[in-house]
């Protein structure tokens, strides 16, 4: 279940906003709570540090909070600042320094392409400081797990669970496919690559 905070942030009117902060595509999935306290899938299609724009199932009302959890960026909060026709645009809540953060995950978002060759991808493993991690099986189960070693493309996981291959889990706030058994745990293949300098703390919460 997605958690409201009740900690005082600062959220910019939308017009401020757009002239503040310029927007970039992206296509990241998440899902969204309303004050209803009900959780919807969504899809983000365009975003800036101070706002962003979900195709969303669920619209809400203009001014309403919102609680969303991210692919890649984890929780966000703000308020609906207006609908179209299929989704909803908000404002980000956030300090000067998570907005610096977003920009900086934005930046790596629009250009990730550029590290998306095979070479990038089968290189560059490290065991992280903090090998601990939660994972949530295709089931919904969530136990905790360690690490064997991590990619800004995937990770291997030491647990006795073997989920077929191709299915979905997460691993701290990353999702990921599996893509091979090992003797002790198995491999996962993140649908999306992760940002150097936030990879281990997406996924270890380190």
């Amino acid at each position: 279940m997605l958690q409201t905070s009740t900690s005082a942030v600062r959220i910019l009117p939308h017009a401020q906003e757009r002239r503040r902060f310029q927007r970039v595509k992206v296509h990241l999935l998440g899902r969204y709570m309303l004050t209803d306290r009900q959780e919807y899938p969504c899809q983000v299609v365009n975003m800036s540090p101070g706002g962003m724009a979900l195709v969303a199932p669920m619209t809400g009302k203009q001014g309403e909070r919102v609680v969303a959890y991210i692919d890649n960026l984890g929780r966000l909060e703000g308020l609906i600042t207006r609908h179209f026709d299929n989704g909803v645009a908000m404002t980000i809540a956030a300090t000067s320094r998570k907005r610096d953060r977003l920009a900086a995950q934005l930046t790596w978002l629009a250009n990730r392409h550029l590290l998306a060759s095979p070479e990038d991808r089968r290189h560059g493993r490290f065991v992280p400081k903090n090998p601990m991690t939660m994972l949530i099986l295709p089931n919904g189960i969530n136990l905790g797990c360690r690490l064997i070693d991590l990619s800004l493309s995937g990770a291997a996981v030491a647990t006795d669970q073997r989920p077929p291959m191709g299915a979905l889990v997460t691993l701290g706030k990353v999702q990921g496919r599996v893509v091979r058994h090992l003797d002790d745990g198995f491999a996962v293949e993140f649908l999306r690559m992760q940002h150097p300098d936030f990879v281990e703390e997406s996924v270890t919460g380190a």
